[in-house]
Parts: structure tokens; C-alpha cells; sequence
């Protein structure tokens, strides 16, 4: 670990000394205070990354250090250190937020192995603050301080310096855009370009050239030479939503411009180097979509290197009053009576299933000070439409969910089959109709036997 500058305190100019030359010859550089109001001086004076302070001193010892600095609001890691211990002023030393409390005599690996501990610690807690503070600041939104998502934030942490491949999986609406953003601005390409590609958002036969790119007269309508999202991300990040949605063919493609980082534009043989960091994201089951043949099970493996799961708003409520609050600040609602929502209708939130998850949450907020006009946000402004079992965002029961999905898969059937026919077999006609791809309308007709 780098050098910081650490402020040793203490009213024994041997011990004081020693201690200078320890932390010295680990690198860091060292201050020295002989009491208390003289370390707060210090302090005050300059940058100071760690304390470590005597316990006992004339004037103002290690313990009203740490009051002082804790009712000014300083949260500057303390390690107390005594040769007079007892239980009650470690655990006096502890309450007001010591790092760490020492007896003396201790040996340099120690104190070396204490040290690093406490500040790699606080590093990391001054990262995932400056990552939330850029999420929320770019895209406004991504909110929480529950223990998932505390979680997701060091995953971010963790995986954004490095080019590794991640897999963001989810339910719609949990936020994989945002975090595949948050990884990207966190990340050394974080000056270049984030291209974001909606796998199931563009038609089969457009996917390939919208990712590849294509040569002038590669076929039918290309008048000129066009960039594919391959080469824009070049020394970026490439974010592929809705994977298992990119027909299997082109998936093969991928796997080998992953393994090869080249391309090759439509209607050209001439290799294109490409250096991108690929975020892949499904609010799919990728086993399931495996089994499904929806994604082939190679890619499966190469891209989830380093996987990132978004927990349901469900399961976390305690951050629905953190994000109600971010909604009614950017849907322009005055803040001077708190939320502007009463307790019953938040209790209400809360215990809602949230099948949209922070989108659909969204929109139900800007629904609800629509028709508010004003007013305190109530029950009544919430319609909220519960999926059966869901009530307190708990699953349905096994037999209530077989007995839906049944019913579903029944009525899909029915509508595949009057589409087919009025389309007199024509599939792709069929499909149109039916508004999802023409992959899809063939995976489903096997899956039926209509074929």
C-alpha cells in the first residue's frame, strides 16, 4: 500500500519517536502531536489519513481526541494505543469509533498488518461512495443502501478496473444498463465510449450488420460504408442487453470475435482489430435459455466470468423511501413536508410485489403526483394491481404458479395458432402480427407442435 500521512500522538517524545521511525520505514509520512488539542490543530492544518493516539495524556487524552473529532464530524480512522488497558476504556475507546486499540508493547508486523487493514478499509468505503455518488449523479435513480445493494457496489468496485467480462442478470426493470454504466465509469476506458445494443430490440436480419458493420454493396441497401458497434466501442465498453435474444448463428460470431478480438465487416474479408470490454446482461435464467437453445452454452461460459445478480425491489424495500424521494424531487414536487407521502401509502409500497421493479416503481410515483395535484401523496393515489401470492412480496405457491402458467401457455397456443392461419402459414407475417421476432414465432411453434 501506498504511503499516506499519518499523525502519531503522544505526550512521550521517546515513544513518539519510535513510532516515527516505524511507520518511516513502511512508507508513510509522519506527523507527531504531543496531546490532543495539539493533534487538532494538526488536523485542521493539512491532510491526515490516519491517527494514532496515546489513551492516556495531559490536557486531552486519546479518548477526548476521538469525541472531539467525532462531534465535528471527522470520521478519521483512530487506532488507540496504551500500556494501561482496561475493558472500559477499550470499549469507551470503541464506542466512539477507534479503528483499532493496541496494548504496548507491540512489534512492527503488527502494527504494519493493523494499519493496512484500516486503511485499505477506507479506501474501499471512499470508492463505493465516489461510484454512488457518479451513479446517481449520471443517471439519477440508482439508489440504495441496504445490504444488497451495498453488495452490488463492491462488485462493482471490484470488477470495473479490470477488461473481465461480466454477466448482469436480473428482472426487467432492476437496472442492468445502469450498472453495466456504472462498471464502464468506473473503469480505466471510462474517456471512451459506452455502446449500449438491445439484443431483442432489432430484428434478426439487422443484428449482425448493426454489430459488425458493412462495406458499400455488401447487399440490398447498402449505399455506403457503415461502422458497426464492434469497432465504435473500440477502447470502450461494448453492452450487449437481452443476450439470449441474438439468434444462435450470429452468437457463434460473437464467440469467436471474443476469443479472437477481430471482426470482419459484412461484404469484406479484411480483419478489423478490435480492443472492447464486453458487459453482457439477460433477465433470463441462462440455464434455462440453455436448455431452451436460446444461448449456446460456450458463450454461456465465456462471458460469465464475472457474474453480477440485481436483487427484485421485493426483496429489498428498505430502499423504496430512498428511491420515492429521488422520484418526487425529479417529478418537481416541494420538499417542505418531508416526502410529501404519507406513512400509510409508503407502508403500502413497501409491501407491494413490484413485478416492474424500480421502473414500474417510477412510473406509479409519477402517476400518483399527477393525480395528487398537490396534495399529500395517499393510499389512494397508489392503484396497485397485485399479482396473486405476491401481496407481501412473497412468491405464489407452487400450484398457483403451474395452474398460470398453464393457463398462459394455453392462450399463447391459441393466438400462434389464429395468427398462423390468418397469415395462411406464412410465419414471418405471423409474426409481425403477433408483434415478436420471427425466431421467436419458430422456437414457439416447435415448442407447441405446430409445425
Amino acid at each position: 500500500m501506498s504511503g499516506r500521512r499519518i499523525l502519531v500522538v503522544d505526550d512521550e517524545p521517546r515513544m513518539r519517536r519510535v513510532l516515527e521511525i516505524m511507520l518511516r520505514k513502511m512508507g508513510h509520512e509522519v506527523a507527531s502531536a504531543a496531546d490532543g488539542h495539539e493533534a487538532l490543530q494538526r488536523i485542521q492544518g493539512g491532510p491526515v489519513d490516519l491517527v494514532i493516539s496515546d489513551l492516556r495524556m495531559p490536557g486531552m487524552g486519546g479518548i477526548e481526541l476521538l469525541n472531539a473529532l467525532r462531534t465535528q464530524g471527522n470520521n478519521l480512522p483512530v487506532i488507540v494505543i496504551t500500556a494501561h488497558g482496561t475493558i472500559q476504556s477499550a470499549v469507551e475507546a470503541m464506542k466512539l469509533g477507534a479503528c483499532e486499540y493496541m496494548l504496548r508493547p507491540f512489534d512492527m508486523p503488527v502494527l504494519q498488518g493493523t494499519i493496512d487493514r484500516i486503511l485499505a478499509a477506507r479506501d474501499m468505503a471512499r470508492q463505493n461512495d465516489f461510484l454512488r455518488h457518479e451513479i446517481e449523479r449520471e443517471w439519477g435513480g440508482f439508489v440504495g443502501e441496504g445490504v444488497a445493494m451495498k453488495a452490488i457496489y463492491e462488485q462493482i468496485r471490484l470488477v470495473a478496473p479490470n477488461k473481465t467480462t461480466v454477466l448482469i442478470t436480473g428482472e426487467t426493470g432492476t437496472g442492468k444498463e445502469l450498472v453495466a454504466r456504472a462498471i464502464h465509469r468506473a473503469s480505466p476506458r471510462a474517456e471512451e465510449l459506452f455502446v449500449p445494443i438491445n439484443c431483442a430490440a432489432i430484428p434478426d436480419e439487422m443484428l449482425e450488420s448493426e454489430l459488425f458493420g458493412y462495406e458499400k454493396g455488401a447487399f440490398t441497401g447498402a449505399h455506403k460504408d457503415r461502422v458497426g458497434k464492434f469497432e465504435l466501442a473500440h477502447g470502450g465498453t461494448l453492452f450487449l442487453d437481452e443476450l439470449p435474444e441474438m439468434p444462435i448463428g450470429l452468437q457463434a460470431k460473437l464467440l469467436r470475435v471474443l476469443q479472437e478480438s477481430v471482426i470482419e465487416r459484412l461484404g469484406s474479408n479484411r480483419p478489423v482489430p478490435i480492443d472492447i470490454r464486453l458487459i453482457a446482461a439477460t433477465n433470463r435464467d441462462p440455464q434455462v435459455a440453455i436448455a431452451e437453445n436460446r444461448l449456446r452454452e460456450d458463450l454461456y461460459y465465456r462471458v460469465n466470468v464475472f457474474s453480477i445478480t440485481l436483487p427484485p425491489l421485493r426483496d429489498r424495500p428498505e430502499d423504496i423511501p430512498g428511491l420515492v424521494h429521488r422520484f418526487l424531487v425529479e417529478f418537481g414536487r416541494s420538499e417542505s413536508a418531508g416526502l410529501g407521502i404519507s406513512d400509510e401509502a409508503m407502508a403500502r409500497l413497501k409491501s407491494y410485489s413490484w413485478p416492474g421493479n424500480v421502473r414500474e416503481l417510477k412510473n406509479v410515483v409519477e402517476r400518483a403526483v399527477v393525480l395528487a395535484a398537490g396534495q399529500v401523496l395517499d393510499v389512494g393515489h397508489f392503484p396497485l394491481a397485485e399479482v396473486p401470492g405476491r401481496e407481501t412480496g412473497t412468491p405464489a405457491p407452487a400450484a398457483a404458479c403451474k395452474q398460470l402458467n398453464s393457463a398462459l401457455e394455453g392462450l399463447e397456443e391459441k393466438l400462434i395458432r389464429e395468427a398462423l392461419g390468418e397469415a395462411q402459414g406464412n410465419k414471418a407475417r405471423a409474426a409481425r402480427q403477433l408483434g415478436i421476432s420471427e425466431r421467436s414465432l419458430w422456437y414457439k411453434v416447435k415448442k407447441y407442435g405446430l409445425d
